[in-house]
Order: C-alpha cells, then structure tokens, then sequence
C-alpha cells in the first residue's frame, strides 16, 4: 500500500498522541481475594515486517459445514486472492480462489483485503496453507466432529501489554474456536489501529478459528460522511452470514461438534419489526437439540450487570429479544462491554429461573480503557461471582448434557483460575419444556447450573 510522506509522519503523530501516553493508576477495589489489581498498560503498535505481497493480518473463521475462510492482507493490490492447502507442510494438493475489497476512511486507505472460503475439510484435522503464493506457510486445526470441544472465550480484546499477556494464556492450553463478544482493536477511527490489531493477533488467529461480533468500538460513524458504521469490521472481519440466513454481518449463527452459536447485533436494530429480530426468531425456529443440544448467545451489551460501569445499557435489548432466547432454552448467553467478569445464575425477567440461560459478562481481555471497578453494594443474589480483573473463559462441553465453565484471571505471567461451575444442558431438564411442568419456584444451586 503506497502512503505518501507527510502520511507517513502524520499516523505515527497521531498513535503516539491519542494511544500511547501513559494511562493514570486507577484506585483498588475490595474484593474477595487478595489480589492486587494492576492499572491499564501501554498500547502494543504491531510494525509489518514482512514484503507487500506477503501476507499480513491473517485470520481464519467457520464457514458453513466443514468450510474455513482465510483472511488477510496485503499491500501489493496485484496478489491473486487464493489459498493453497494441503495436510502436509510445503504440499498443496488442493487450491481455493476467493474475492478480495478494500475501502477508504479520510486520508487512510486500506491494503487489498482477501477472504477465501477452503473445503470441504476433515475435522480434527490439521491443515498447512500459502496466501496468495507468497510468504510464510500457516497451519490450522479444524474443530472436532462431536464432543468434546473447547471454546475460549475474550471479550473487549484490544492491543495492549495486558492483551498480549491475556493471549499467551490462553495460548498456553489447546482449544478449538475462540470466541469474542465485540470490541476488537479499540481502532475508533484510527485505522492503522486496526492494522496493528490483526498482525499482533496472527499468530493465534491463523491457528484457530476466531468467531467474532461487533462492539460500540467497532463502529466508527462520522456523521454524513460515514454514517452507517461497521465500515473497517465489515470488510476485514467477514462472518459466515450469509450461510446462516442473515442479511447483515452484524449478526448470525454457526453449529460446531453439537453446539449451535448464536452472535448477535448490540448495534444495530432489534425491535420486533427490525431484521434482525425476525432473523433471530426464524434461526432459534430451526434448532434441533437432537443434533445441537447446546444453545449459546453471543452479545456485546450486556442484560444482566451489577457493575456501575455501562448500566442499563443492554436493557432495550434484553426487552425486545429475551423472551425469544427463553423460549428456545438458551443455555448460556456471554457479553462483553463491561471490562470486569460477573457470572450469574440462570435468569429470567430479573429473577432466578431454572429454564433460564446463565448470563456471564467477560469484558476484561486487556483492553487500553482499564478495568470497572465498582460494582453495586449490596451485591444482588442473582449475580455468584464478580470480580474486576482481566482474563480469559473457557469452556469446555464434555458431551450432551454437561460442560465446563471456567474463568482465569490475569495474573500477569501467570493465568489463574478463579471461577469455575459445571453446567447442565437445559435439554436435559424436562421441567423447562411445553406441558411438563411448573416453571415457578425452583431453586437452582450455584455449584452446578
């Protein structure tokens, strides 16, 4: 990508101003343990070090069944968009040709921007595969058929110490897919941010597939000259949309080794006329939790928070489209936004109910904003364990009916684990469906949910 001189002086100017002074102590919380919570850090700024036609930024992602699309970068406008793979390093027996598209924000324009969907592919399998014919090879491993399967689970990521701290973590044990619930790059509006974003996570992106969904900081409206939004997300981070019925990039659902994943829209409408809404409804009409017992939402703004930090924030939300999620039995619904860890019991309508999904907030993967650190006294009975620390979830579906659930906080070198349940696929609960009971009154227990 060509950048003209005074570009070349002015970007920099502009992260070293906006990004990389140093953030203030923040004032510590009591909490249940004796850790001692660390302030925010500097922004990390990734230099590209490779040639223009190599590679830059890459990533994988599910794409329909047995399907992975391949993305990434380049400043060479002239790289074909194709992918050769194969099951053994330096042999390709196999080659996927994709489609490419950049855009423009003000003075910054992107590199040549390719997406390449490769398949069909055997599970659990480990795949070597070239970009465009140049540069380094990159190795992937598909998910598994069936149980078990491991998600990872990072919310409000950003590109700072703590987030290259949190992915050494979660790099520290295997996994299958990596989940993130909104707030990439923290780019806002400033798009070399973006680009730093993708070559710092591309040593754990091109491994494994990253499920994502938009945050507030993904957004980058400028009123009348962008107006819409979701302009840099939607062209480097194309989801698999399309194959799940949605009209928008902001929303939509895949099915991996028994689990049906639901990534939702904060940001975009979601009344009970909007696209939205009706896509949803139709994709929860479509489940079948023979094939897909486990049933898990995605969403950036969360419906349950007791933190003061963004309250109320996903309330218009959790109105229009939780009756929707608790009629088809969500299991468990994750959210980002606010950066602290809360696990809840299952809820429903703000009371605890046994058919109800658990709702877990994990805003805390290491964003430049730090953490929230005050949370409402006294504590609510619906929320178990909350903690304001960064980290990482895991978890771990053993099979049909029970998974695991664990959050490690980030100890800086070390990865802790501080919270953990088992929970129980609501499949399993015949209380929770049509004509077999009574819903109200239940008790649930905090050790197994």
């Amino acid at each position: 990508m060509e950048i003209y001189s005074w570009q070349k002086h002015f970007f920099p100017l502009v992260l070293a101003i906006f990004f990389l002074s140093p953030f203030p102590l923040q004032p510590s919380l009591a909490s249940q343990n004796d850790y001692i919570r660390q302030p925010p850090r500097h922004v990390v700024v990734t230099p590209h070090n490779r040639s223009k036609s190599d590679p830059q930024q890459v990533h994988i992602s599910l794409v329909g069944k047995d399907y992975m699309r391949i993305s990434w970068i380049t400043e060479d406008k002239d790289v074909p968009s194709n992918v050769e793979y194969g099951k053994i390093s330096g042999r390709y027996d196999a080659m996927a040709v994709g489609e490419h598209t950049s855009y423009h924000y003000f003075f910054y324009s992107s590199g040549k921007i390719h997406h390449v969907k490769i398949g069909p592919l055997e599970p659990g399998t480990t795949y070597y595969y070239k970009c465009g014919g140049h540069g380094p090879e990159f190795s992937f491993k598909t998910p598994p058929p069936n149980f078990p399967i491991e998600f990872v689970v990072v919310g409000d990521l950003g590109q700072t110490e703590w987030t290259a701290s949190t992915l050494v973590h979660v790099d520290s044990k295997d996994y299958d897919v990596f989940l993130l619930p909104g707030d990439l790059s923290y780019a806002d509006t400033q798009q070399p941010l973006w680009d730093s974003f993708g070559r710092l996570i591309e040593s754990y992106a091109s491994r494994r597939p990253w499920m994502v969904t938009e945050g507030n900081h993904e957004i980058e409206i400028f009123p009348i000259i962008y107006p819409h939004g979701f302009k840099a997300y939607n062209a480097r981070w194309l989801m698999p949309y399309q194959e799940s019925g949605s009209t928008s990039n902001l929303y939509y659902s895949f099915d991996v080794a028994g689990s049906h994943i639901i990534m939702l829209g904060s940001y975009t409408d979601f009344d009970q006329d909007s696209a939205q809404y009706k896509w949803l409804e139709a994709d929860l009409g479509k489940v079948d939790r023979k094939t897909t017992p486990w049933l898990i939402v995605l969403l950036h703004a969360p419906w349950y928070n007791t933190n003061e930090a963004h309250k109320g924030e996903g309330e218009s939300m959790r109105q229009a489209m939780e009756d929707l999620l608790y009629k088809a039995r969500v299991d468990l619904v994750l959210a980002g936004h606010v950066h602290a860890y809360e696990r809840f019991t299952r809820i429903y309508d703000n009371k605890a109910d046994p058919c109800g999904p658990v709702y877990i907030t994990i805003g805390d993967g290491g964003n430049r904003e730090g953490l929230a650190l005050t949370f409402e006294n006294p504590p609510s009975e619906l929320s178990l364990y909350r903690e304001p620390s960064f980290g990482h979830g895991r978890l771990r579906v053993l099979n049909e009916t029970r998974a695991h659930w664990s959050w490690h906080r980030n100890n800086d070198s070390d990865s802790f684990i501080a919270d953990k349940v088992w929970l129980e696929s609501l499949t399993t609960t015949r209380s929770c469906w049509p004509n077999t009971g009574d819903r109200e009154g239940s008790k649930v227990k905090n050790d197994e949910l």
